[in-house]
């Protein structure tokens, strides 16, 4: 049923998002000792493959569900993806955003044509005032992770890397809120032959790894990561599949996850952010596991605050 619902799910969301190119780097392949595989969601619309959910989940809406709008708490990819997402199909977005979100992120929702609404920046206040628009406007709640048509979305990414290279011995994605693993998870499953997926997580917000080994969801007290596309939790419907479907999630340190996205940008000539930086520093910590192994790596965005970059000295 999954599997269907993949391919109904690509089908669906193709003419709205990019089919983003695979690249390689030899010099890359050779300090890792293995053949990798980068598919660059760096160049998807918006800037990360958060596009892929956000139109996959718009696009399940009933007619009046649409004309009702959409709602959604983001402080960053998720609440541009929306915003994006919901413009190409003519509905209206309202994303609640904490008010000390960077500037250039509400920005870009704007820019967009999203309707920004500002909260208390914590977790609490974003689910209180997203409730509050929901009752109000009557527009339907999507989560930017959490929610099986958007894990379903995500999951294209890796579809299509596998479409070009089904021959993949593993694919190593980031784990934030759990959409992008899982959607990866699956996709791997169906798709690939005895295709491995394997998480990388910063050790400042280690709740993944915890989470597989506890066998429940485990909350961070702390998230001290420049991996700022990572630090939300796990969620009830994303959990499972990971469970089920990822091999192992590797934790890497802020040193590891600030040298390989040097060596992305310096090698690749390609702009990636840290949190997309820590799948090739998970494949790198890994390294003498996959020798000579053919892999996957999702550079899951590059929206970077250019102001701000962690090997800028």
């Amino acid at each position: 049923m999954q599997q269907q619902n993949l391919i109904d799910c690509y089908k669906r969301i193709k003419p709205y998002i990019h089919n983003t190119p695979v690249l390689t780097s030899q010099l890359i392949n050779e300090i890792s000792g293995a053949s990798l595989f980068f598919k660059c969601e760096n160049f998807q619309k918006m800037g990360a493959f958060k596009m892929r959910g956000a139109t996959n989940a718009i696009l399940q809406l009933s007619e009046e569900q649409m004309q009702r709008g959409v709602v959604t708490h983001s402080s960053g990819n998720f609440a541009q993806a929306l915003a994006l997402a919901a413009k190409s199909v003519g509905v209206a977005a309202y994303i609640v955003m904490p008010f000390n979100a960077p500037q250039v992120k509400k920005d870009a929702v704007l820019g967009y044509g999203g309707v920004i609404i500002e909260c208390e920046p914590t977790l609490l206040a974003r689910e209180t005032t997203a409730k509050k628009v929901e009752y109000e406007m009557g527009a339907t709640f999507i989560h930017p992770s959490n929610d099986n048509d958007v894990i379903l979305g995500q999951g294209t990414a890796c579809l299509e890397l596998l479409e070009n290279y089904p021959d993949l011995d593993a694919v190593f994605a980031p784990v934030g809120g759990g959409g992008l693993i899982a959607g990866t998870a699956l996709a791997a499953h169906y798709f690939g032959k005895n295709c491995k997926v394997i998480g990388g997580e910063p050790f400042e917000a280690d709740d993944a790894y915890r989470s597989m080994q506890s066998g429940k969801i485990e909350s961070n007290n702390t998230t001290n990561t420049i991996a700022d596309g990572l630090k939300t939790q796990l969620g009830d419907k994303n959990f499972p599949i990971i469970q089920q479907h990822v091999s192992y999630i590797t934790r890497v340190s802020e040193t590891e996850i600030m040298e390989a996205m040097q060596l992305i940008w310096e090698r690749m000539k390609i702009i990636a952010e840290p949190s997309s930086a820590v799948a090739l520093a998970a494949m790198l910590k890994e390294k003498e596991m996959f020798k000579n192994k053919k892999l996957g790596i999702i550079v899951s965005g590059g929206n970077v605050d250019l102001s701000n970059l962690p090997f800028v000295r």
